[in-house]
C-alpha cells in the first residue's frame, strides 16, 4: 500500500437476512468494479491495502466480509458450503450495483469466488488467484482433516490462546505477517467463526473422497472453456497449499503472468505487500482498460 492511498470507506449491506460490512475506494456508483474475496480465517481488512491501491487509480474496488467471518452476521442457519457463499457474493454485488466484475480471490475465497464466476460468466471479466486456483489431486492439510473429523474439530476449535495463535502464525509464514493483522484475525475468530469453519470444511470434499477428482476435472475443463484472463501470485513457503499449482493454473486460465513470492508464505499480500501490489495493480489496469467500452 502506497502513503498517499487514502482509507477505503465503510458502510454495511444486506443480503437475505445477512448484514456484512464492506469497504471501497474509488468511484462509489461504477457498475464495473474489483471484488476481492477473502478465505478462511479472514475478512475485508485483509484486503484494505489493495482496495486501496486500486481506488487511487481511478476504479472502484470494494471487499466485504463472508458470513460466518469478521464482522458478517454468522447464523446459525446459514447452509456453510461454497455454493451458499456464490450465492451471497452475487447478492453483494446486486447491492452493490456491480454489474462487471474483476476478482481477487486468496484461500477459501477461490472456490466461492470460482463458483460465482462459473454460474454468472458473462459479468465475470477476469481473476487474480492469491495462493489458490483449481488443485487436482489436492488432499486436506492436517489441521483441516482434524477439523472434519466430529468431535476431534470441536476440541480442537474449543480452546485457542492468542499465544498459540501467533506462534502458529509465525511457523506457518515464516517472512512474518504484521503484529496488528494477526491480532484482528484472532479477534475475528470467535465462537460463531469457529463453528462456521467446521461446517464449511465439513461440507468441502478434497479429491480423496470418491468420485471428487473426476469432479475437480469437470470444474476445471468448465473454467478452462470460459478461458478468462487470470494473474497467479503464490508464496512459495505456503505450507496449507503447494507452490507445485502455480504454474497448473495455466491449464485452467488465460494466465498472463505467474508471480512466485519466494520467502512469502499463505499471505503474500499481507507478508510483502509492495511486491503483491506491484503485480495485482498493473495487471488489474490492463484488464479494466480492456473491459472498457469503445
Amino acid at each position: 500500500m502506497t502513503e498517499t492511498t487514502e482509507a477505503p470507506r465503510a458502510r454495511r449491506i444486506t443480503v437475505k437476512g445477512v448484514s456484512s460490512p464492506v469497504i471501497e475506494a474509488g468511484p462509489a456508483n461504477a457498475r464495473e468494479a474489483v471484488v476481492f474475496v477473502h478465505g478462511n480465517p479472514g475478512s475485508r481488512t485483509d484486503w484494505s491495502g489493495l482496495v486501496g491501491a486500486v481506488g487511487e487509480h481511478g476504479r472502484r474496488a470494494v471487499a466485504f466480509d463472508m458470513p460466518g467471518f469478521g464482522q458478517a452476521d454468522k447464523p446459525r442457519d446459514f447452509d456453510y458450503q461454497v455454493g451458499a457463499y456464490g450465492d451471497f457474493i452475487q447478492g453483494a454485488l446486486a447491492e452493490l450495483g456491480i454489474e462487471r466484475v474483476h476478482l481477487v480471490v486468496h484461500d477459501f475465497g477461490g472456490p466461492f469466488g470460482l463458483v460465482w464466476g462459473l454460474a454468472h460468466p458473462d459479468a465475470w471479466a477476469s481473476v487474480v488467484l492469491i495462493n489458490i486456483g483449481v488443485l487436482p489431486g489436492y488432499s486436506w492439510h492436517t489441521m483441516a482433516k482434524r477439523w472434519r473429523t466430529p468431535v476431534l474439530g470441536e476440541l480442537v476449535q474449543a480452546w485457542i490462546p492468542r499465544s498459540a495463535w501467533r506462534r502458529a502464525m509465525a511457523r506457518a509464514n515464516p517472512r512474518g505477517l504484521p503484529a496488528e493483522f494477526v491480532d484482528k484475525m484472532y479477534d475475528d475468530y470467535d465462537r460463531a467463526t469457529r463453528r462456521a469453519v467446521l461446517k464449511l470444511y465439513r461440507a468441502t470434499p478434497d479429491a480423496a473422497t470418491p468420485g471428487m477428482e473426476s469432479l475437480q476435472e469437470q470444474v476445471g475443463a468448465e473454467l478452462a472453456k470460459l478461458h478468462k484472463p487470470a494473474l497467479v501470485i503464490w508464496g512459495a513457503k505456503d505450507p496449507f497449499l503447494s507452490v507445485k499449482y502455480a504454474e497448473r493454473q495455466r491449464e485452467f486460465f488465460d494466465v498472463r503472468d505467474v508471480a512466485i513470492l519466494p520467502d512469502s508464505g499463505h499471505w503474500p499480500f499481507q507478508d510483502d505487500p509492495q511486491a503483491v501490489e506491484q503485480v495485482v495493480v498493473p495487471f488489474l489496469r490492463e484488464q479494466l482498460r480492456a473491459a472498457a467500452p469503445a
